[in-house]
């Protein structure tokens, strides 16, 4: 690959765009631009698209998430003001402020156009619909923090309000170019302000939801549900499907649960291994399998990976970064992908830049690094310490990542190039032959 860095510095007041991007095999140049020198194409023929809603408003945020399979990509924005519900409804209204939106595109012969507009089967406004989404093949799950039925488990009652930012999740299956909602999914114990659907995996019929507001003070898998004395500490739930029918599968915790570490803040899924995210958690161990029970690093962050034999999931690592240190936010961010986990930590505090520089330096405040591990097929090992090549304080580099087959995309959320302040980055980097 040629280069390191991909941004797009346009201007886009009132709205949020999504460019999309193809890479190529490198070739050769003389005067060569930030496309070229990346990916061995001019910009001009890098950008394929830059997509804009169908119905474009001040501050809906669009292109807040993205989830892209294949040739479709759902994008969401959650300031959207519609106040249809379900499936391609009327989208000139905007008196449902907040209420959320997510678009449907699907690429044919190179070319992009909106499949579907897709709202939630209860929209109400401030319920954010789109705060976070999964593609996987005709299936589309899409979270709505902020939803507040006081319903519990799969398709109950959607139009109580009891329980005010409790969350739901909502599953849309595509037949054809049709796309229709088959579940609204909540949480077996709801409750006000829990945010479930705060983050979303899906692998084919195998859906994680993160709830960062849930307070039970359990921990592991199947716990009691009921307590509510951790407040914040964060749960995951897993459902799967048989056919058409949702049913959770497990409620999980951390093995080490407190108040505050919002785990579920982050959830991948790959087969039967799930990593969860707890960006608050406080130990301050490093590497694998470290003492959980200290909290001298207050919201170092960790991660938590998890596997199912069956039906039954256990914990198989509890992650830290080799070089804890408190607020960085280990875990903000995750991927996973055959054996390979990348964990962001936006936060991290160290000047080194490129892969495997030095650990110690705290000169470069929330600069941000990317931990990747590697399953030996008996452990999780750290396998790369990765930076920015131009580190610099409040880069929060790590705010996002991607892996597959091998590369990994890093987003950099207020990385400033070419003179643009906070006009952020994303970083690509072959981390596999």
């Amino acid at each position: 690959m040629c280069g390191r860095t991909v941004k797009d510095s346009r201007s886009l007041p009132l709205r949020l765009a999504v460019v999309l991007i193809s890479a190529v095999s490198c070739g050769d140049a003389t005067d060569l631009d930030p496309c070229f020198e990346s990916f061995g194409v001019t910009c001009e023929v890098f950008e394929k698209a830059l997509l804009a809603a169908s119905n474009p408003d001040t501050n809906d945020r669009f292109g807040g998430r993205v989830a892209l399979d294949g040739d479709t990509l759902a994008v969401g924005a959650i300031g959207e003001a519609g106040a249809s519900t379900g499936v391609d409804g009327e989208q000139s209204s905007n008196v449902a402020l907040e209420s959320g939106a997510v678009y449907v595109y699907t690429r044919s012969g190179g070319a992009w156009e909106q499949q579907a507009y897709l709202k939630a089967s209860n929209s109400e406004g401030g319920d954010r619909f789109g705060f976070s989404i999964a593609l996987s093949g005709d299936t589309l799950a899409v979270g709505s923090l902020r939803e507040g039925s006081a319903a519990t488990g799969v398709d109950g009652d959607q139009s109580s309000s009891a329980a005010l930012q409790s969350g739901a999740v909502y599953v849309f299956a595509r037949s054809g170019t049709t796309w229709t909602q088959q579940a609204y999914v909540k949480a077996s114990n709801t409750d006000g302000m829990d945010a479930f659907g705060s983050s979303v995996a899906l692998d084919g019929d195998t859906l994680a939801i993160g709830a960062t507001g849930e307070s039970s003070a359990a921990t592991g898998v199947n716990g009691d549900q009921s307590s509510n004395t951790a407040r914040s500490s964060g749960a995951v739930y897993v459902f799967v499907r048989t056919s058409t029918t949702w049913q959770q599968q497990a409620y999980i915790k951390a093995s080490n649960t407190e108040g505050g570490d919002q785990f579920g803040g982050t959830v991948a899924l790959n087969g039967d291994t799930l990593a969860a995210g707890a960006f608050g958690e406080d130990s301050d161990a490093n590497g694998v399998d470290g003492n959980q029970d200290s909290n001298g690093a207050p919201s170092s962050g960790a991660v938590y990976v998890l596997t199912r034999s069956g039906a039954t999931w256990q914990q198989q690592a509890y992650i830290k970064a080799a070089n804890t240190d408190l607020g960085d936010r280990f875990g903000v961010s995750l991927a996973l992908d055959d054996g390979t986990l990348a964990v962001g930590a936006s936060n991290e505090d160290s000047s080194a830049s490129g892969v495997n520089g030095n650990q110690s330096s705290n000169a470069a405040m929330e600069s941000g690094a990317v931990y990747v591990f590697a399953w030996s097929g008996t452990t999780w090992r750290q396998q790369a310490y990765v930076k920015s090549s131009n580190p610099d304080a409040g880069d929060f580099f790590g705010a996002s990542v991607a892996v597959d087959a091998g590369t990994m995309a890093v987003g950099a959320l207020f990385e400033s190039g070419n003179n643009v302040v906070a006009s952020g980055a994303v970083f690509i980097r072959r981390i596999a032959d």
